[in-house]
């Protein structure tokens, strides 16, 4: 990606192993004692002003927070509160040094939270919350906030909104106006209240207003149905906590409408919990690690499947450049085992993981801290994974109308070739 994807109220879902219970891998702690020091006191326009001069740090030992930075924050401070045109609270700018502190990592995948927002993160983990019903999608340039996915039997559904309209404002809010995550608080709340949205719509002069009721959602992740020909799609829409169940429901269901092929479509797929990816491989390969992890220590985790459940039947994975994180995973194990074709454009190429530690004050932190191997041992971080078939996408019909899967160019690729190898079996 990179935007990410939020289904209304928490980030991306991204492969996380388990990361709503906190996971910690690791505290470093380093205690400073620091030597008493004066303050200058200054009253400027009627304001008590304090700007702290050096101090001295014990033992000499270099560090992060050294007597030249923590002077300098004490100076920045100052003179916030002395020429900043506007009230400051203390807790935001506290927040702003944490958010800093990460962000001087240098990746795009590591994060602040606080309280509220990690509250927001977990909610988003489970898949329920009082929402909407809808998926969002930020354009990291613009901001620009669109409409990916519309679930069945949602309040945004009965609404009337539609995939790929674009919010414009929530309730007084621009939407461009902040990241996805804090758009999100707004438009999640309490059950039964209604939230008012701006959208704008291909083919519509003049923006359109709905009030969209929120309501308990239990999101769906996984959809299903049986296409001509005995070939059963899956859409898998991320890899939350709910998904493998939903997966293997939807299986079954094929399965007793006598599935002889399937096609697995993780397009637009922005990842998810790493967990959650692997047990639905563990249900489709046969015996073996099917991706591995691999720390700064060198520390390798192997995430293998049994072969106790092993799929039989040929496999068609439909991939394009929003295909990422655990969709990869997907994607890569599949490709490695020989176990089905690719077909669609290359994957997005997010090939680390991330982790969420929770700190001793409710807030938390998302940190990268290994990156992730397909089970041939490719790192594909960056670079994305090539499809077996590369074919544009491309809609064969109405697009105001409601999608049609056998209208999908790259649905009836994997059709063809799965259709050959059912032939060839047979």
């Amino acid at each position: 990606m990179d935007y990410e994807e939020i289904k209304e109220d928490g980030e991306e879902k991204e492969a996380s192993g388990g990361f709503a219970k906190g996971v910690i891998t690791g505290i470093f702690g380093t205690v400073l004692a620091f030597a008493a020091v004066i303050a200058i006191v200054t009253i400027v326009f009627g304001n008590l002003i304090i700007i702290q001069p050096k101090g001295e740090l014990s033992g000499g030992k270099k560090t992060v927070l050294s007597d030249d930075v923590l002077h300098k924050v004490n100076e920045l401070i100052g003179y916030i509160h002395l020429y900043f045109y506007d009230d400051v609270e203390e807790e935001q700018l506290a927040e702003g040094i944490y958010s800093g502190l990460l962000e001087g990592l240098d990746d795009e995948y590591t994060e602040y939270y606080t309280a509220a927002e990690y509250e927001n993160l977990q909610i988003s983990a489970t898949q329920n919350y009082y929402g909407i019903g809808a998926g969002l999608l930020q354009d990291k340039d613009t901001m620009q906030v669109t409409i990916t996915h519309v679930y069945e039997g949602s309040p945004a559904e009965a609404a009337g909104l539609k995939d790929e309209d674009t919010i414009v404002m929530v309730e007084d809010i621009e939407a461009a106006s902040m990241d996805l995550s804090d758009l999100v608080t707004h438009i999640r709340g309490e059950e039964g209240t209604s939230v008012h949205l701006k959208i704008q719509r291909d083919g519509e002069e003049d923006d359109l207003e709905y009030d969209v009721k929120r309501a308990n959602i239990d999101l769906p992740t996984v959809e299903h149905k049986m296409l001509d020909g005995k070939i059963g799609y899956l859409r898998i829409l991320d890899f939350g906590a709910p998904t493998v169940g939903q997966f293997e429901k939807a299986v079954e269901s094929l399965a007793l409408e006598g599935m002889q092929a399937m096609i697995l479509d993780v397009r637009d797929n922005p990842g998810g919990m790493i967990t959650s990816v692997t047990e639905i491989l563990d249900k489709i390969l046969p015996e073996g690690t099917v991706v591995y992890t691999q720390d700064k220590y060198g520390k390798r985790q192997d995430y293998t499947s049994d072969g106790a459940t092993k799929m039989d039947y040929p496999i068609a994975v439909l991939i394009n450049g929003s295909s990422a994180s655990a969709a990869e995973i997907l994607a890569g194990a599949i490709r490695d085992f020989d176990y089905g074709a690719l077909i669609g454009t290359k994957t997005f190429g997010k090939g680390v993981v991330q982790t969420i530690l929770s700190l001793s004050d409710g807030d938390a932190i998302k940190l990268t801290t290994a990156k992730y191997f397909t089970p041939k041992g490719e790192n594909i971080h960056g670079t994305g994974i090539e499809p077996d078939i590369e074919l544009e996408f491309e809609y064969q019909g109405d697009v105001s109308k409601d999608y049609e899967e056998l209208k999908d160019n790259q649905v009836l690729k994997a059709i063809e070739v799965l259709n050959e190898e059912i032939s060839v079996q047979q």
